[in-house]
């Protein structure tokens, strides 16, 4: 049984209030996700993908309670959140985990380190005293000496294994990382891969991963979803994705991604033009007015999945693969 399963999932944005929506005839709100399904086992990591405005954040918050679904399903742990009540919200919440994208600006300057990663201890009722706050520093890679410090001390690495520890201090089943590498450098990169890499083996947890940066999905996720203007337009084993994208935005993904090694470049056309604001969608498929492989029925016809190689996507001409070939 999978620990998370969204299914259907629609997500709302007022636009206007409802009496100058009815005045001017026009719609109250918009649809900030379109129909997201997805599942995330025990124990592994999903990256949801995608570039600034695609909705990946409006997803995480909706399975934190901090966004309510329009429509749709999300079940965790065997309760569906969408229709649970509060004492059953209350239980949920201490089963999941949030790493926000700010390493430093989401801990509190007037806290030490040790009230810090202790304060989700208390918030739910239970002791967490000094010993506790160096246990899980120890699980991030920090030395027990710095539960004495304050956020100013601290280098943005050194933030964000706090914030790791902080995240760890439930024991939670699922944790949920939004852009963990963010404001850091590439050698600080490479740390918290590891760390969390290092996390997941120790504890189990299950971890959905929130980035624009592909490298890091490359090394710590097991599968990803491609998100573009809200809807997920391909799902599928990350190896494979990264080998052979289905879609053309994942493919101009992958070529807008830093490759030392050069043997490894993706020869792909680079994303061009602007994303379309969610108010003005384009009409069939749409990243038509974006695609360098358009043609003219993909600005009127909107693209069902298809499926094939472990993974599904949307597109009417898939890329690495013969029309007909897979279904």
């Amino acid at each position: 049984m999978s620990l998370l399963e969204v299914d259907k999932l629609y997500i709302r944005y007022p636009r206007q209030g409802r009496i100058a929506a009815a005045l001017r005839g026009e719609p109250h709100d918009f649809e900030a996700v379109r129909d997201v399904s997805f599942t995330l086992e025990a124990g592994r990591t999903l990256g949801l993908v995608g570039e600034s405005g695609s909705g990946k954040s409006t997803v995480a918050r909706t399975l934190l309670g901090l966004k309510r679904a329009h429509s749709g399903s999300i079940v965790f742990a065997g309760s569906d959140m969408v229709r649970a009540s509060g004492r059953e919200w209350a239980r949920l919440r201490r089963q999941m985990s949030m790493m926000w994208q700010d390493p430093v600006g989401s801990l509190s300057p007037r806290l030490t380190v040790k009230s810090l990663v202790t304060e989700p201890l208390r918030i739910h009722g239970r002791r967490g005293g000094r010993a506790e706050a160096e246990r899980l520093l120890e699980m991030a890679g920090l030395p027990k000496e710095f539960v004495g410090r304050y956020p100013h001390q601290l280098s943005g690495g050194q933030a964000r294994r706090v914030g790791v520890a902080r995240a760890l201090a439930l024991d939670p089943v699922l944790l949920v990382a939004d852009e963990p590498t963010a404001g850091l450098d590439m050698s600080v990169q490479g740390e918290v891969l590891n760390l969390l890499n290092d996390v997941q083996r120790r504890t189990g947890v299950a971890m959905l991963i929130i980035t624009h940066n592909l490298n890091l999905v490359r090394h710590v996720t097991d599968s990803m979803a491609i998100m573009y203007l809200g809807r997920f337009v391909e799902q599928g084993p990350t190896d494979a994705i990264f080998a052979h994208p289905r879609h053309p935005y994942t493919e101009a993904l992958l070529a807008a991604n830093p490759e030392p090694d050069p043997d490894k470049r993706h020869d792909s056309p680079s994303l061009t033009g602007e994303v379309p604001s969610p108010l003005n969608r384009p009409t069939g498929c749409e990243f038509h007015p974006r695609c360098p492989h358009a043609h003219p029925d993909c600005a009127s016809q909107i693209p069902q999945w298809a499926r094939g190689d472990e993974r599904r996507y949307r597109c009417h001409y898939p890329l690495n693969v013969s029309i007909g070939a897979e279904v």
